[in-house]
């Protein structure tokens, strides 16, 4: 046993301006417990992050909707009106009361949605009919659980739009109270479907060549840098991700070459999920971190390793040097004080999949902390 002392997750880190006093960070985590209509922060939602926020520890926020089109998942927060700015605000000041740190993550779910959530036909980098006919691919609707609407393409033209509701976005989570924003780049939502080669046909600048599929997400983090800075913004990506119908023909060249990119932005982190992981389940149990170990060698600023660690193998990464920070799910959802009882090598309360998107209090705000 190590105590807490002598543990590389407690020692300080600094991401971008922001020194945490540990590195157990909270990963972004679909709970869609948002108030409808209108996608609002809700008493729950409020409820739920302070008692997840510790002193000097960090948080990315659930995937949040950067537009009314880009929703794909019924329960969803936004960020794109004044009361869910207003409902974000109570939770980043509720936080910040406990000494802790949170930033947006923002989000497009693209061809991941249905007509009911965005309002039209879901986008995508291109038409793929196999991804709306897998049965296997699923979207939360207010109607329950549906296979996705067919998608089109982004015209050329519409994509200058998409970057604008990025950055509007960005002005809202520093108006709500972040302390920075992260770009979902992973699990087959937009971003991602533009970077993989699967899902991406395109043969105009944003298709083809891997400098192409990437361009993108670079004119986005450029957007978002020129709101926030290169140090308050982060991205997340998913080397060889598979969810949500996703493939790529050379995955190391491509999330190299978007590693190497990143780099001249000076950005606050880098957020790897593991492919050790698919969705929310592992499919790959005892795997090394290996997109970590790959990345490390190329990008040159802080690393948040996420997908499918246990306080062991997240001791093991930050102290190999592959990792800063480690992102934890579904410890963090059954485990409000997480931090303390992996720094005091106490029990860990399990977390039951069946309430993970529901939405109500039971399985949300009910898991105790332990007694001081």
């Amino acid at each position: 046993m190590v105590n807490a002392s002598q543990k590389q997750l407690f020692t300080p880190v600094q991401i971008g301006p922001i020194t945490l006093k540990h590195r157990v960070a909270m990963a972004p985590l679909t709970r869609s417990r948002s108030t409808q209509p209108g996608d609002v922060p809700s008493d729950l939602m409020l409820e739920y992050y302070g008692q997840r926020a510790s002193d000097g520890g960090f948080i990315v926020s659930e995937a949040t909707a950067i537009s009314p089109t880009a929703r794909g998942w019924y329960g969803a927060p936004g960020l794109y009106s004044d009361a869910q700015v207003a409902g974000w605000k109570r939770i980043t000041d509720a936080i910040h009361a406990k000494g802790g740190h949170i930033f947006a993550q923002l989000w497009h779910t693209g061809r991941s949605s249905h007509v009911s959530m965005a309002g039209r036909d879901p986008v995508s980098a291109s038409v793929d009919p196999g991804y709306w006919a897998n049965n296997g691919h699923l979207v939360s609707t207010p109607g329950g659980w549906s296979q996705p609407s067919p998608h089109r393409a982004l015209e050329i033209g519409e994509i200058p739009g998409i970057v604008e509701d990025y950055r509007k976005a960005a002005v809202n989570a520093k108006a709500a109270g972040f302390d920075g924003v992260e770009l979902h780049g992973a699990n087959g939502y937009l971003i991602d479907q533009f970077l993989q080669d699967g899902s991406n046909k395109r043969t105009d600048r944003y298709g083809g060549s891997i400098e192409n599929r990437a361009r993108l997400l670079l004119e986005v983090v450029e957007a978002l840098t020129s709101v926030w800075g290169d140090d308050r913004v982060a991205v997340r990506i998913g080397p060889n991700g598979q969810w949500n119908g996703m493939s790529d023909s050379d995955p190391e060249a491509l999330y190299g070459y978007v590693a190497g990119e990143l780099n001249r932005f000076g950005l606050a982190y880098l957020h790897i999920i593991e492919p050790r992981v698919k969705g929310n389940v592992v499919i790959a149990e005892g795997q090394a971190p290996v997109a970590a170990q790959r990345l490390r060698k190329i990008f040159k600023g802080p690393i948040m390793a996420a997908g499918g660690f246990e306080p062991e193998t997240a001791e093991a990464v930050v102290a190999s040097g592959d990792a800063d920070l480690v992102a934890f799910g579904r410890h963090f959802v059954s485990n409000p004080d997480l931090p303390r009882r992996i720094a005091l090598d106490l029990p860990l309360t399990q977390y039951d999949r069946d309430t993970f998107y529901t939405f109500e209090a039971k399985g949300y705000i009910d898991y105790p902390a332990l007694a001081a």
